[in-house]
């Protein structure tokens, strides 16, 4: 408002109190644009990263408990915060990480807040608001999806055996990834999966053809034969696991690649079919359904095309950097919002495995995965190995609160 308009006495009887020449359609148009103003609807803030003060971040502050993720320090978090480091290390550190909502934030910057919280780690036990004065908290809205992956053990044999026909691919010799972001910018980030036939390319078989017409055979080793199908499938969509070989013996498998079709949720296709409730979609009500009616398992393995590859590992298992996960640390993001590096806290309530009830969990977690299904504010959390990994991650579906951690100068 001009402050050099006086309107005192406007609304009073006295015709002196109006200035000479004062244009009464001008006073009618405002008075309709306050009207309409003041009868709009609210508009909502888009999505995006939101600052919080000191005194939202001390409240958060309050409710950390590393015993919450299986820990008894946050000491022991310098393991798994050394191996985002020797990632973000790698990266060009004048170039930006994200610029996801107008946010720029360098490789530089997610190396500094890396190197702040190792830092900080030996006095975070006696004083956590060390990371309110340390750090600029930015929440991202609207609220994350909380999901979670698991590392199964799968029965397997690392040689033909007849009680093992199923057989788990590395990855194909003829396979082509071609970086799209060399061709032109618009591209940038985006691969294609392709193999050469003749002179020409073409997009890499899906599942069907994969599993139905032994597309693969002479292409790709087989690197073990499993005794479930539905098992290779889960594999699949964790991205790692352990097999169970038939002496006893565990040997760690993890993510060689993939032939670069869309993935489609089983558990989605399932209920549009009518198989399955919408609301009881889960990764245990998918398996038992399957149990149940054997003869639909292939059908409906087809209904997701994508396929994935792996190799033998020594340890595991590994997330996108190559490096080691950790059990309720490790998140999987997607790096169009969250870069790989990435130093973040979380606020959710987690299944518990043993009853059905919920387990308060808020603290502190890693950006050091991706995956097919993990788009825009979902979040995948590795919920570790086995038996109670899988239970924890498949009654795993909340809203969560997450909070992008990022040094101070």
């Amino acid at each position: 408002m001009n402050s050099n308009l006086d309107l005192t006495g406007f609304f009073g009887p006295n015709p002196k109190a109006v200035p000479r020449g004062f244009n009464w359609k001008i006073i009618l148009l405002l008075f309709g644009l306050l009207f309409v103003w003041s009868c709009r609807p609210e508009v909502k803030p888009g999505p995006g990263f939101s600052a919080l003060t000191a005194e939202e971040v001390d409240s958060i502050l309050q409710r950390l408990d590393p015993a919450a993720q299986g820990l008894d320090s946050w000491l022991e978090l310098r393991v798994p915060l050394k191996r985002s480091l020797e990632y973000v290390k790698t990266r060009p550190q004048n170039r930006p990480a994200t610029t996801a909502y107008g946010l720029v934030a360098t490789w530089l910057d997610l190396r500094t807040s890396l190197e702040r919280l190792l830092a900080l780690l030996p006095e975070l036990d006696r004083n956590p608001k060390l990371l309110r004065e340390e750090f600029h908290w930015l929440e991202l809205k609207p609220r994350s999806l909380l999901t979670g992956y698991y590392e199964p053990l799968i029965e397997a044999s690392l040689t033909p055996e007849p009680d093992y026909p199923y057989p788990v691919y590395g990855l194909p010799r003829d396979l082509k990834i071609a970086d799209l972001g060399r061709f032109h910018p618009r591209w940038q980030g985006q691969r294609l999966v392709y193999r050469i036939n003749e002179n020409s390319i073409e997009p890499y078989p899906d599942r069907r053809a994969i599993e139905e017409d032994g597309s693969l055979q002479e292409k790709a080793e087989i690197i073990a034969w499993a005794k479930d199908l539905v098992d290779v499938f889960f594999l699949q969509i964790q991205g790692s696991g352990r097999l169970l070989l038939p002496d006893g013996s565990v040997q760690p498998i993890g993510y060689a690649g993939k032939n670069g079709r869309p993935y489609r949720s089983l558990g989605r296709h399932m209920a549009e079919k009518g198989l399955l409730a919408p609301h009881g979609v889960s990764m245990r009500s998918i398996r038992d359904h399957l149990q149940q009616n054997p003869e639909l398992v292939p059908e409906i393995l087809y209904s997701n095309p994508s396929y994935v590859f792996f190799r033998l590992r020594g340890s595991g298992p590994y997330g996108a950097m190559n490096q080691e996960l950790t059990s309720l640390v490790s998140l999987a993001v997607d790096t169009d919002i969250l870069a790989l590096g990435s130093v973040l806290m979380f606020q959710a309530d987690l299944p518990d495995p043993g009853g059905e009830g919920k387990i308060p969990l808020c603290g502190p977690g890693l950006a050091q995965d991706i995956g097919g299904a993990i788009q825009n504010h979902h979040l995948d959390l590795f919920c570790g190995f086995g038996q109670k990994g899988g239970a924890l991650a498949g009654g795993l579906k909340e809203k969560a609160r997450v909070w992008l951690l990022l040094a101070k100068d």
